[in-house]
């Protein structure tokens, strides 16, 4: 009742974050986590993570129940990535990088990043096509916001937010599929060295982003055509 219409206060919410950081901490520990999954439990954090208001007690409630589904994603666990598939984490996520504040952003797109790591995930991500350009398209808007290197250059770690972007580009552009879109929605920050600046200590990441520029380039390295991938494309080129 406290999310909608948005009343929660901030002792409320105080509390409901201190039980989220003990259910992280459950999340996290390999005799229980599985546990934790077979009880259904992250689902109730779902719709925390879509409230439609970003008052303060609510970003926090977000970005606590974000700090659980990503100390699962950290595991490794590919049971972790079957249940959040499952239960369809991707959408949540989703809005997080669209309508959140710029930390609840991070640690949704790592989450997606993990996600897309995971040979399962990629799969997922690239056998749909509206699924598919839906997460591109968001990566893509989140590059392309005026406010994203802005964000960077305030950040205790300044390339936090665009390392986790170009990862999730990254592992999307092993799939041929991916590829077909980010040859079109690929943002140009991307490509003209915008954002080399927020990469000069990180040479992983830079690495990825040449590796990025260089799948897309050629095409992917490997898949098949897309049914119905064609006609999106051509929806977004219109």
């Amino acid at each position: 009742p406290a999310l909608d219409p948005p009343t929660l206060s901030p002792g409320a919410s105080n509390r409901a974050c201190n039980a989220l950081a003990l259910f992280q901490c459950i999340a996290s520990h390999p005799k229980t986590r599985m546990l934790f999954l077979n009880a259904n439990i992250p689902i109730f954090m779902y719709p925390f993570m879509i409230t439609k208001t970003n008052t303060r007690p609510l970003e926090h409630l977000r970005l606590a129940s974000l700090g659980v589904i990503g100390a699962l994603v950290k595991t490794n666990d590919p049971g972790v990535v079957e249940f959040l598939l499952r239960t369809e984490i991707i959408p949540p996520c989703l809005f997080c990088m669209e309508n959140g504040h710029e930390l609840s952003k991070t640690v949704a797109t790592f989450i997606v990043q993990r996600i897309i790591s995971d040979d399962l995930g990629l799969r997922y991500m690239c056998t749909n096509a509206e699924r598919l350009l839906a997460v591109v398209q968001i990566l893509a808007q989140m590059v392309n916001s005026e406010r994203l290197l802005a964000v960077a250059s305030v950040q205790r770690d300044p390339a936090k937010l665009v390392k986790h972007v170009i990862r999730c580009f990254h592992g999307l552009s092993a799939d041929a599929r991916a590829c077909a879109a980010l040859q079109i929605i690929l943002p140009d920050v991307l490509k003209d060295g915008m954002v080399d600046t927020y990469l000069v200590d990180d040479l992983a990441t830079r690495r990825c982003l040449q590796q990025l520029l260089h799948n897309v380039k050629v095409g992917g390295v490997g898949g098949a055509p897309q049914p119905g991938l064609d006609h999106m494309m051509g929806i977004l080129t219109i």
